[in-house]
């Protein structure tokens, strides 16, 4: 499995797995009622999600009568003047569903790899290559022990110190060739340092990019040949086993994955890592510039792996949306999808749609690429969306997102820094006021320099957000993920976040809900991490508790 913004590699949690919070005790590794999430139990023991971590002063916030109206605080967080920085690094974020997990980890993190593996780095374009390091090349190691040669790798493997009038969007892709070296090597070390880091930001789920076997992926792409007939081309790919025998290669790389992830964590020991308890799950990527038969396979591939095995749920398409080759065959990828989803109805597709501007691309490239996605790939989700408005019938488009609740992907740092959009020229006020369900992501945060707070931030300082609203968006980014099972709130999402169903009458994030309840969240994957959410926001409350809103300071 390789690791890159166009590949990438895996770990997860296998079916019948307990996401967090049980009472048991499990392998030495676990915390007594808090095991490690990626514990696996044989398929016929049901998950548990009891007890919830730390103690709820719910009652103290909330009234007995009514389950919803007692789940806001009497009085709104908000941050202090002297402190907003603890307000947001408090706040409970719920999943990152769009995260690319070779450009996720810190540059500082895979600089450390690097000089592990006695890797070298070339002078001239600063990318990592295997050992021996010859004439026109120095060890990675100089990179920890250099400071000045650590800062042009620093530079060179991400945005740091990027100018502000700099090709931006031509920088940031080609960081990924120059560490391509180094990420592919130690895959689960780098999801125990996304993980950890996603947990210590008070996330709860984790949706990252991976490229599962793509070498032997291409090999058989290649040996099988593009048909234009796709039903064929399927028939191909399965004759004699082939796509099988990449599919047991991609659950054997996640396997090894899985191992040394534990490892790095200390998942297995008295001590685990707080990763060790982030219920995590593999998005597919494919290669949107390769050939027709490359990119079918691969697509084949990850949704065939999303319904053979529960840690993979999706299928995405990656590289520069404005490739010579992406361009030309938009429209055939979404035919693949289109057609694939009927081979393999349970598998997800979410899709990198709209990641352009006026002059990257002709100007009718920006006329139909969301909605094509939407409709024709049938994209549960859209990554960035960007140039939704340049989208003929654009307000048509989004009332068809908002009806069937197409959500939009949105990390404002990568839009800034690859497009340059921000501000009032961003689509997200617009999404929202049209009732697009919106959730936030950090897309490469290592390459970005940032983490999930500061796009919570941004939302709040840039778009005048106050805690209902950054709550809603954490909330969302749970209820649009791809766990699966129903989640704890209604569909209707213009009327806000409502709890529906078995859990209607409880409160939210309870310790001890009603027997109802309890049955359904056992049940649910989707509605244990919800609650688990739920009860982050009500000791949220309960701490930060202000009669300001975000940014008003």
């Amino acid at each position: 499995m390789t690791l890159a913004h166009g590949s990438d590699t895996f770990t997860g949690i296998p079916e019948g797995t307990i996401l967090c919070g049980s009472s048991r005790v499990t392998g030495g590794g676990a915390r007594p009622g808090i095991p490690s999430c990626g514990d696996p139990l044989p398929h016929h023991v049901p998950v548990i999600p009891f007890h919830l971590i730390g103690a709820l002063s719910a009652l103290a916030l909330l009234a007995p009568t009514s389950a919803y109206a007692a789940s806001a605080p009497a009085v709104a967080p908000a941050p202090g003047p002297d402190r907003p920085g603890e307000f947001f690094a408090d706040l409970p974020k719920g999943g990152d569903l769009h995260n690319h997990l070779s450009g996720a980890v810190t540059t500082e993190f895979l600089i450390e790899l690097a000089a592990g593996d006695g890797l070298c780095i070339t002078t001239d374009t600063t990318t990592a290559v295997p050992p021996p390091c010859g004439a026109g090349t120095r060890p990675a190691a100089d990179a920890v022990t250099d400071a000045a040669f650590r800062r042009q790798v620093i530079q060179a493997w991400s945005m740091q110190d990027f100018p502000a009038d700099g090709n931006g969007h031509d920088h940031f892709f080609a960081t990924f060739g120059k560490f391509g070296e180094v990420t592919w090597r130690h895959p689960g070390r780098m999801l125990a340092e996304v993980a950890n880091s996603a947990a210590r930001q008070h996330q709860f789920y984790l949706e990252t990019m991976i490229s599962p076997a793509s070498g032997q992926a291409r090999t058989l792409a290649d040996r099988v040949g593009y048909d234009a007939d796709l039903d064929r081309m399927h028939d191909k790919l399965l004759a004699d086993g082939g796509l099988d025998a990449v599919v047991r290669q991609a659950l054997s790389d996640a396997d090894s994955t899985d191992v040394e992830f534990r490892g790095a964590a200390h998942c297995d020991t008295p001590r685990p890592d707080e990763a060790c308890s982030l219920p995590y799950r593999w998005i597919s990527q494919v290669a949107r510039a390769g050939t027709p038969e490359r990119v079918f396979t691969q697509m084949a591939l990850g949704m065939r792996l999303a319904e053979r095995d529960p840690r993979f749920v999706a299928v995405n398409l990656v590289q520069p949306e404005d490739d010579p080759v992406a361009l030309r065959d938009y429209r055939l990828h979404m035919r693949m999808l289109n057609y694939l989803k009927t081979q393999y109805p349970k598998a997800h597709i979410t899709l990198h749609a709209g990641e352009l501007v006026p002059g990257l691309v002709k100007p009718e490239d920006l006329t139909f690429h969301i909605r094509e996605a939407a409709q024709t790939g049938r994209a549960e989700r859209i990554g960035h969306g960007v140039s939704v408005l340049h989208e003929d019938r654009w307000e048509s488009l989004m009332r068809y997102m908002a009806e069937r609740r197409i959500a939009v992907e949105v990390p404002f740092h990568s839009n800034e820094q690859i497009l340059r959009v921000s501000g009032d020229a961003h689509p997200f006020a617009t999404y929202r006021r049209h009732g697009v369900p919106i959730v936030l992501a950090t897309d490469d945060p290592g390459v970005s320099r940032i983490e999930i707070t500061d796009e919570y931030r941004r939302a709040a300082e840039m778009y005048g957000l106050g805690y209902p609203e950054l709550r809603d968006l954490a909330r969302a980014s749970l209820e649009h993920s791809f766990l699966p099972g129903r989640g704890l709130w209604n569909r209707d999402l213009r009327t806000g976040y409502r709890p529906t169903g078995a859990c209607a009458r409880d409160v939210q994030g309870a310790e001890h809900p009603s027997e109802r309840c309890a049955r359904f969240l056992k049940a649910s994957p989707k509605a244990q991490v919800e609650w688990r959410q739920e009860a982050a926001f009500r000791r949220f409350e309960v701490h930060h508790a202000r009669a300001t809103r975000p940014g008003s300071h």
